[in-house]
């Protein structure tokens, strides 16, 4: 590992929270794609989200074509955390930003995917970014991470908010290129979809590189790294057996106990999160246009 990856690794929590402040509107014209009212918002404010993230990575890579595009086409080497909070910043955008913003953050996205196109070294066969089927895993495996962490760490959904949100993401599927009825709308869907694709999914050495690096990424301080331990332990805890099984992950001991360990630690992640410049007032923002919908 490289001394720029160890530098870039420092600046996790800050960057990451200055690409969530911006996305975050001051005196929001509309409401979005989603709005207060919507599970969307509730669960992306969940202490959960980390966990959620990083499960979702490691879902995402699994697939081939979508991870050689990102170790053909990104910098994630060069500056891994950098990537990170481009990500963050697109989707906090597209949940909390006006209409015309996430429009525009998704046309962006969609530039740089149609650019990104090649050949998988290990399948021999050809990939492009923009391509539907891979927005569509990418898609699926944000949502079902989003509904798995909260389930295992956070704040449960009961099915109807799970199936809810599953549809209320239909539109982010969407804005980024996925047509419509391409997009599970339901938790069965959904499960079916990634089944289907599962035949298919496989641990590439890029694959485990990248996720090696996210599970345990160099330069953290002390205190950090002890929390993204727990953060590490919880994704991998959340993925289905058989993904743990292709990474060759051994599932961490989750007793009640542990699992109170984690949800401490995600607090604790929470306000270093906060603490950062413009994040309280974001969140402030956030938490009055919730209580505002739920009191109308």
């Amino acid at each position: 590992m490289t001394a720029d990856l160890y530098a870039t690794a420092t600046g996790l929590i800050e960057r990451s929270a200055a690409a969530y402040a911006a996305g975050v509107p001051e005196g929001a014209r509309d409401d979005g794609f989603f709005g207060p009212a919507s599970v969307t918002w509730r669960v992306n404010t969940d202490l959960a989200s980390p966990v959620a993230g990083l499960r979702s990575l490691l879902m995402q890579a699994l697939h081939p074509l979508a991870m050689a595009g990102v170790d053909q086409h990104s910098g994630w080497r060069r500056d891994p955390v950098g990537r990170l909070a481009a990500t963050s910043a697109y989707l906090a955008t597209i949940t909390f930003g006006e209409r015309a913003e996430a429009v525009r953050a998704a046309a962006r996205v969609r530039r740089i995917h149609n650019r990104v196109r090649g050949t998988d070294a290990v399948t021999g066969q050809p990939y492009a970014a923009g391509d539907p089927g891979l927005l569509l895993w990418v898609h699926a495996a944000l949502v079902d991470s989003v509904v798995a962490a909260a389930s295992l760490v956070g704040t449960a959904l009961a099915a109807g908010d799970s199936n809810s949100y599953v549809a209320e993401m239909v539109a982010a599927a969407e804005l980024i290129g996925v047509p419509r009825p391409l997009v599970p709308c339901n938790v069965p869907e959904l499960n079916l979809y990634i089944a289907s694709v599962r035949p298919g999914l496989r641990c590439t050495p890029a694959a485990a590189e990248s996720m090696a690096y996210l599970l345990d990424p160099p330069g953290l301080d002390e205190d950090t790294a002890e929390i993204w331990q727990d953060v590490r332990d919880a994704a991998i805890a959340a993925l289905p057996r058989w993904a743990r099984l292709m990474y060759g992950y051994s599932a961490p001991p989750l007793t009640p106990g542990r699992r109170t360990e984690i949800r401490q630690s995600l607090g604790v992640l929470d306000a270093m999160f906060l603490g950062q410049p413009g994040v309280l007032e974001a969140r402030q923002r956030i938490n009055l246009r919730m209580r505002t919908a739920r009191s109308a």
